[in-house]
């Protein structure tokens, strides 16, 4: 039985993984480090302490992970402001679930656009609970952020359902012991191993319903 839901942010409910991919290649660009599939693929899910250091240990950034932190969120933030790519029918899938179970948000974004994107959206009050994964201890796909979740909602993480996209995503939650709704994302889709481990998966947020998340219900 099903006493709340988690949902993730990027790549879910605003569409904005393509805007931290150019976010984060211009500016590594622009300090000489490097950008190709592996390094992108590396970073998603990670804290950003976690990508921070990547950036500057793997990618050849020469800025202290802080500063490409600071940096990266400044023109993220920027990003938000000049546009929110909100994905369809997010707003409509998160009141129709709300009317059922308390949520949470765990995000691998930072505190800072986790809160701006949610009040640019109007999804702010929808929300019990919002974790960012650089509150914990370790980012997706560790289950850290799965289970902060669940202990700032007051439930058992097994009494929780998630709603993800991403394969980090997808393994963080099923770590958790969270049953999972996927929603693979068509422009960075979850591999098939990680998809594999999803409990439900449907093509869009219109699809997301209280009979999908707890069939019991």
């Amino acid at each position: 039985m099903i006493e709340a839901v988690v949902f993730d942010l990027d790549g879910l409910l605003i569409d904005s993984e393509q805007v931290w991919d150019a976010v984060r290649e211009r500016y590594v660009t622009e300090r000489g480090g490097r950008y190709d599939a592996e390094v992108q693929r590396a970073l998603m899910g990670m804290s950003s302490i976690e990508w921070s250091r990547y950036l500057h240990e793997a990618a050849g950034v020469p800025d202290e992970p802080r500063a490409i932190n600071d940096e990266v969120v400044r023109r993220m933030l920027d990003a938000y402001r000049e546009r929110l790519p909100l994905v369809d029918g997010a707003v409509d899938a998160v009141e129709r679930i709300a009317a059922r179970w308390p949520l949470a948000l765990a995000s691998s974004s930072n505190r800072p656009l986790i809160d701006a994107a949610l009040e640019s959206a109007g999804l702010a009050r929808f929300f019990r609970a919002t974790v960012s994964s650089e509150e914990v201890p370790r980012g997706k796909p560790a289950p850290d952020v799965y289970l902060e979740a669940a202990r700032r909602l007051g439930v058992e993480p097994t009494r929780c359902a998630a709603i993800e996209d991403s394969h980090a995503g997808i393994r963080a939650a099923k770590a958790a012991g969270v049953r999972v709704i996927a929603i693979p994302n068509p422009a960075y889709p979850p591999d098939p191993e990680s998809l594999a481990q999803a409990d439900v998966t449907i093509r869009s947020l219109d699809e997301l319903t209280p009979g999908l998340v707890d069939p019991s219900d």
